[in-house]
């Protein structure tokens, strides 16, 4: 924000003698909003979001975060309820508010995008820290493919994972007793590195769904032994660190009078069905090996 000042000139004793008059202030900032639901990826993907729309600075859960790093603010995943964050979110304290809105101005931001739940939330947190209004509004949905959206609310639900949009180094580790690691880096789609992200697991993340690896062996197995394609599962290896990826060893029934790439793929879908219908996500990666060909057990 710039103060306009005019110089004009008052009549004294001896003349004319100029002085400048402040009337007013202009906001040439343009301000974007990004909304959604939590847990939807709006902090993976800012940066990127950013960078794309040539977008300087990033306003997202009261950090102030310029061209990849954070400038100002404090995290509201510092919090330790949900009551607390949403305050930090939104700028209710008026310090944290003024550190911000100094920054913005000291940093002569020209574009900023604010992300936030809502339209409402992001337009209150524009008023707080006086900035112009929201020249435009996007949503998650807008930026992220719904299987996106899907293994972002998973990964939340499941995990109880949150990312920040700003590198491991800049985040005070002492607040988190759980979790804190590096996250990925994000590169424009030059290769340009514009920023990384960190994981976090904050104290006012509540229950999380706790699925074992078990769960997911069983529903595997009850399948892949009722389908007429396999004669025998020779092993089943399954990651769950982010999203199920298994690697499935199996034999396939005699005589193979059929198209084995077919009815693979129509394994793979039924198995996706499968994992759709029970935990809400479909794998990430379904890879079969082939060991041989046998004749079903019955």
């Amino acid at each position: 924000m710039n103060l306009i000042e005019i110089l004009a000139y008052r009549r004294s004793s001896n003349g004319f003698k100029s002085i400048t008059l402040t009337i007013g202030m202009v906001k040439k900032m343009k301000v974007y909003s990004l909304s959604g639901q939590s847990g939807t990826g709006k902090s993976t993907s800012a940066l990127e979001f950013a960078h794309k729309h040539n977008i300087d600075a990033i306003i997202d859960d009261g950090l102030l975060i310029v061209r990849g790093e954070k400038k100002a603010g404090i995290s509201a995943k510092f919090e330790k309820n949900t009551i607390t964050a949403v305050r930090r979110a939104i700028f209710d304290e008026e310090s944290h508010r003024l550190e911000v809105a100094e920054a913005i101005q000291a940093e002569a931001i020209q574009s900023l995008l604010i992300i936030g739940t809502s339209d409402r939330m992001t337009q209150k947190i524009a008023k707080r820290l006086d900035v112009a209004p929201i020249h435009h509004y996007y949503y998650v949905s807008d930026i992220r493919t719904p299987k996106e959206i899907q293994i972002a609310r998973f990964i939340r639900e499941t995990q109880g994972k949150h990312v920040m949009p700003i590198p491991h180094a800049q985040v005070e580790q002492n607040f988190f007793k759980r979790l804190i690691k590096k996250g990925k880096d994000i590169f424009s789609h030059k290769r340009e590195k514009i920023g990384e992200t960190t994981i976090v697991r904050p104290d006012f993340h509540g229950q999380t769904i706790t699925i074992a690896r078990s769960v997911y062996i069983q529903i595997l197995t009850h399948l892949l032994n009722e389908n007429e394609l396999v004669a025998k599962v020779d092993s089943i290896r399954i990651s769950i660190e982010s999203l199920p990826k298994m690697t499935i060893t199996i034999s396939l029934t005699a005589p193979l009078n059929y198209s084995v790439p077919t009815k693979l793929r129509g394994l793979q879908h039924e198995i996706a069905e499968a994992f759709q219908l029970h935990f809400g996500i479909e794998p990430s990666e379904i890879n079969f090996f082939i060991k041989g060909i046998e004749h079903k057990k019955r």
